[in-house]
């Protein structure tokens, strides 16, 4: 179903009539026997469809940032996505989507993925996502090694007092799943405000500043060999509490008059 329809004509000229297609970036001329199109810019507030020439949109009437401005905007988002790149700096980590299953990739291509989740016009906004390494992982290890020093703080205290508190050691699984269902928005703040302090630091020139936050941002390597270390450790446990258990053999039989007394009973 076509929308506004409009008659132009321009000095000289044969009369045009213009056809606006709904959810269409153009609008469509019909001179004749030939169609002509022009390209279409939406706004920014209403997301009215606006000619590519507007200063100012049909329906609000706000008013477009002129090529300059967008210009620089552009170089903005170059340069700040630059400092993210480098937060997270070259490491791996594990993908998994459900069109190609499971994959080992840089973790800058999952993050921007899953950071642009977090961000809308209104500002950062919290959306569900998952990790599997803070899950499948001890979570203050994860932490650790993303350098959230304070959260692997609070996750390395946290199940050891829920266990000390209830008795009950499956409530260290409670903590993991959120650290699950957590990490990536935590992870997205972490890197926010680091990137917010390094632009404060208007005295550092860009090689400076990209230095340092190299050095602010990247991973822990060390906490490769403390994961190694921790499945080692619980290898050995299960093992032990394994080799403690009783054969079948082992377990002494009752003599017969252990079972005289008990049908007398």
């Amino acid at each position: 179903m076509l929308g506004m329809t409009g008659k132009y004509q321009a000095a000289g000229e044969a009369e045009v009539i213009a056809i606006r297609v709904p959810d269409l970036s153009m609008h469509v001329l019909f001179r004749r026997s030939r169609v002509i199109t022009f390209a279409m810019k939406p706004c920014g507030s209403c997301e009215q469809q606006n000619p590519d020439d507007s200063l100012f949109c049909l329906r609000c009437g706000k008013a477009f940032p002129a090529e300059e401005d967008a210009g620089a905007a552009d170089s903005l988002h170059v340069e700040e996505e630059q400092y993210w790149r480098v937060l997270i700096g070259p490491s791996k980590c594990l993908h998994f989507t459900l069109s190609s299953g499971w994959a080992w990739k840089p973790a800058w291509d999952y993050y921007r993925r899953v950071f642009q989740r977090f961000d809308s016009r209104e500002g950062p906004r919290f959306s569900l996502t998952w990790n599997w390494a803070p899950f499948l992982l001890e979570p203050f290890l994860w932490f650790l090694y993303r350098k959230m020093y304070l959260f692997a703080l609070v996750y390395f205290f946290g199940p050891l007092v829920s266990v000390f508190l209830t008795n009950d050691v499956s409530v260290s699984i409670v903590w993991s799943v959120i650290a699950g269902a957590s990490a990536n928005y935590l992870y997205y703040w972490h890197l926010k405000d680091v990137v917010l302090r390094a632009k404060k630091r208007a005295a550092l020139d860009p090689a400076a500043r990209l230095r340092e936050l190299a050095e602010e941002g990247g991973i822990q390597p060390y906490v490769l060999w403390l994961v190694v270390a921790l499945v080692l450790l619980k290898i050995g446990v299960l093992y032990a509490l394994l080799d403690d258990l009783p054969l079948e053999e082992d377990v002494p039989l009752p003599d017969a008059e252990e079972q005289g007394d008990r049908r007398a009973f």
